[in-house]
C-alpha cells in the first residue's frame, strides 16, 4: 500500500455507488453518504470540486467541496467554499490520500476563482494545509463549535480581507447535525 499510485479526479456518475460505500464506511454510518448525494442535486454543488482518489481502477477516498456564503452585520454576503465531507475508505487510510485530495481540491478552487474554504476538523490536521481558526477573520458558524476546529484558509492573498460574518452552509447539510 506504501507504493500505490494515486491520482484525484473529478467524481463521474459511476462513482456515486462507491463513493456512498466509502463514505458508509468511512463514517461508520449513512448520514455523511446520504448528504453527499444530496448536496450532488443542490445549488451549492459545484460538480468539479466533487473529487475522488483513485488506486489503479479503484476509487478509495471522497472530497467535497460546496458553495458557501458568509453573511455579514450589514447583510453583505461574500462566497466561500465548504469542505465536507472527506472521507478515505478505512482500508486505504494513514496513506496520505486525504491530503492529496484536501491538496487537489483546495488547487482546484483557487482555479476556479474562490478566495477562501471553510472547514470543521480536526486541529492537529487542517492547520498543515495552511487552515487557520476562522475566529482570526471574525468567521463563525451559526452553531456551537469549540473555536479550534472551525477553521479557514484563503485561497488568494486577502481572500478574506474585508470578510466577516456567520458561514451559511448548503440547507442539505441540516440533515446531518
Amino acid at each position: 500500500m506504501l507504493h500505490m499510485n494515486i491520482t484525484v479526479r473529478q467524481e463521474v456518475k459511476r462513482d456515486y455507488a462507491v463513493v456512498f460505500e466509502i463514505n458508509k464506511a468511512a463514517f461508520e454510518q449513512n448520514e455523511e453518504a446520504e448528504l453527499v448525494d444530496a448536496l450532488r442535486k443542490s445549488k451549492a454543488f459545484i460538480p468539479e470540486l466533487s473529487l475522488v482518489a483513485v488506486a489503479g481502477c479503484k476509487a478509495v477516498g471522497h472530497i467535497l467541496f460546496t458553495k458557501a456564503i458568509i453573511k455579514n452585520e450589514s447583510g453583505e454576503e461574500f462566497e466561500s467554499l465548504a469542505l465536507a465531507p472527506m472521507a478515505v475508505h478505512p482500508d486505504f487510510q494513514m496513506a496520505g490520500i486525504g491530503s492529496k485530495m484536501i491538496n487537489y481540491g483546495l488547487d482546484k478552487g483557487r482555479e476556479l476563482g474562490f478566495k477562501s474554504v471553510t472547514v470543521l476538523g480536526h486541529d492537529m490536521y487542517y492547520p498543515k494545509f495552511g487552515f487557520m481558526p476562522a475566529s482570526n477573520w471574525n468567521i463563525r458558524v451559526p452553531f456551537d463549535v469549540p473555536e479550534n476546529i472551525f477553521m479557514a484558509i484563503e485561497l488568494t492573498p486577502g481572500g478574506l480581507d474585508g470578510v466577516s460574518g456567520i458561514v451559511h452552509y448548503a440547507d442539505e447539510f441540516q440533515s446531518v447535525c
